[in-house]
């Protein structure tokens, strides 16, 4: 009897043990963030005959993201942020050339997926040059052009050179930020061509892509999906709402798990994997455990009432020793899910020469590629 309360105390002091040599992994992974950055914007063609499009994006944004996190500035992750717009949909104001900002560049990447979720296609007059020159001008670009990858894709099927703002001037004004414009036009390369899309990209460094928007988006199962999946309510429980979107901002993070599930159990996930990354994946507004590593003296000066009921009225101590074990659970699921996540990528792998998803690109591949072709210019390394 001894001996068996002995093997147990052990295994639970082991288990404790493993806990804390991954939280005090992830303590060190904030003290050494990076000051480099990959910022990107999104410009899609929401008028009439881009359903196809929208589609793709909502299947795709999680492979972006992943994509993104593959990269290191210097053996570093870089902070990743992403910003979406839409444009050429009549319902939106003809004074401002029919373009919407949906987002600002960020990394409340629920915030992303919801406005992509809530798009819908309408007729209108599509102007590239006129949305490139609103994402120029109107988003935050970081100023640092040494350690930082800045990326425009616009996305669509009309000709480049519509509306008034002419867009070489446009992106003239990104390239002077160091910014590059990479054009997806969704039709035939020899339509692209003739429409100015390939010009450009030429003009604005990047890459030129023609893809069917209508495409099905085909996806390798693996026997990973649904293992990886079981954890997703385990990785949301280690979130702590504060403020006055705690309640709502959580309810969101559930909607959007929902949304990728809609798109198959291979996107949702891609989504799973995504949450687990803390350079793109950041709920620092909303959870206390995001907050709590940003600023470390939150606990000591926030207001009672901005806390959740589980925390009001206890000590800093008590505080700060909860949001601790929140965030060693985090770490501990963050890491399981990606040892699995190792595996799903080692077993897609082995079955893409076997699939047949290898005949033209889609708005995700495009963006893929493109990603790590501009990377390689920046000294992002894989």
């Amino acid at each position: 009897m001894i001996l068996k309360r002995f093997v147990i105390l052990s295994l639970l002091s082991l288990s404790t043990l493993t806990s804390v040599a991954y939280a005090s992994s992830d303590t060190i992974k904030q003290e050494q963030k990076s000051d480099a950055t990959i910022e990107v914007a999104l410009l899609l063609d929401t008028s009439n005959s881009m359903d196809g499009l929208i589609e793709q994006a909502k299947s795709r944004l999680w492979d972006i993201v992943n994509t993104l996190t593959t990269l290191k500035y210097q053996g570093k992750e870089p902070q990743i942020k992403i910003a979406l717009y839409e444009y050429g949909n009549d319902n939106l104001d003809y004074s401002k050339n029919y373009i919407k900002q949906l987002t600002p560049l960020t990394q409340d990447l629920d915030l992303i997926s919801e406005k992509l979720f809530a798009l819908r296609t309408r007729g209108g007059e599509e102007y590239c040059g006129a949305v490139i020159e609103s994402a120029v001008e109107e988003l935050k670009w970081s100023k640092n052009r040494n350690q930082t990858m800045k990326l425009i894709y616009i996305a669509g099927n009309e000709p480049f050179n519509q509306g008034k703002i002419d867009y070489k001037k446009a992106i003239g004004k990104a390239s002077e930020k160091g910014i590059f414009v990479n054009t997806i036009f969704c039709g035939s390369n020899k339509d692209g061509i003739e429409t100015f899309w390939k010009s450009g990209a030429i003009i604005g460094n990047g890459k030129y892509f023609n893809i069917n928007s209508n495409k099905e988006i085909e996806v390798i199962a693996t026997p990973y999906d649904k293992e990886i999946s079981k954890y997703n309510s385990k990785l949301n429980s280690t979130y702590v709402g504060y403020g006055s979107m705690g309640r709502s901002k959580a309810m969101v993070q559930m909607k959007q798990d929902s949304n990728a599930m809609s798109k198959g159990y291979s996107n949702f996930t891609k989504r799973i994997i995504s949450k687990t990354k803390d350079n793109a994946y950041n709920n620092v507004s909303w959870d206390l455990v995001d907050k709590v590593k940003s600023d470390k003296k939150y606990l000591e000066k926030a207001d009672e009432e901005a806390l959740p009921t589980e925390l009001q009225g206890k000590s800093i101590v008590e505080k700060e020793q909860y949001i601790e074990q929140k965030n060693q659970e985090r770490v501990v699921i963050k890491k399981e899910i990606e040892e699995l996540s190792i595996k799903r990528e080692k077993y897609i792998k082995e079955q893409t020469p076997k699939s047949s998803s290898q005949n033209g690109d889609d708005l995700g591949t495009a963006i893929q590629t493109s990603i790590y072709e501009i990377a390689e210019t920046k000294g992002f390394k894989r």
